[in-house]
């Protein structure tokens, strides 16, 4: 779906997360690629968000998965020099709360700095871990509806300072091949282990 088809930001958002959902089942199930499985899925979900007889399950079942996946970055896999990342940036308007805060090594966190995820993903030409995304889009769709942005027009947003870039928001996901619900623990080649 292109991009200015979409009449609102809820719609927008509704579908980045329906398409999470397509894509999360699709990776569970090792796919190499999306079947009608996966588009009812994300069919279901997109009406049901978008009627308000689904909603998006909270950022505590996020937190669970925070807990279970150790310590390690939520970016690159390392467990060497972690410290926290706030996914949206203090300075963007990003919290300083539990919801906002994933591990990350320093050189992932520094390479981030206050950039958007999504911006920093694609300056790295690469799509996050699902579970990230799914941290992220949550974050995004608290903060719209917190602010009043959920029936604003896209383009209202555009080149508004917020914690995020509307225009970056991942309609169109990668093959179920291309993409991981996580990454796994690797050491991190830019540090000497003593």
């Amino acid at each position: 779906m292109a991009r200015d088809k979409f009449d609102s930001v809820r719609e927008l958002l509704y579908w980045s997360y329906a398409n999470l959902a397509m894509a999360h089942t699709a990776v569970e199930r090792r796919q190499a690629r999306y079947g009608t499985f996966n588009y009812m899925i994300r069919a279901k979900l997109f009406k049901g968000l978008m009627d308000r007889t689904m909603h998006i399950r909270s950022l505590f079942d996020d937190e669970k998965v925070k807990l279970v996946s150790g310590n390690r970055c939520s970016y690159c896999g390392s467990t060497l020099k972690l410290s926290v990342d706030h996914v949206f940036c203090q300075k963007m308007g990003g919290k300083d709360s539990g919801d906002n805060l994933i591990y990350a090594c320093r050189t992932c966190n520094s390479s981030k700095g206050k950039k958007d995820l999504m911006e920093w993903m694609h300056h790295r030409n690469s799509f996050p871990p699902l579970m990230i995304l799914r941290r992220y889009l949550k974050l995004v769709v608290c903060y719209c509806e917190d602010n009043g942005l959920m029936d604003c027009a896209v383009d209202d947003l555009k080149g508004r300072e917020l914690p995020f870039r509307i225009e970056l928001i991942p309609i169109d996901y990668p093959d179920p091949a291309e993409l991981v619900m996580a990454v796994d623990v690797v050491p991190s080649a830019n540090v000497r282990e003593k």
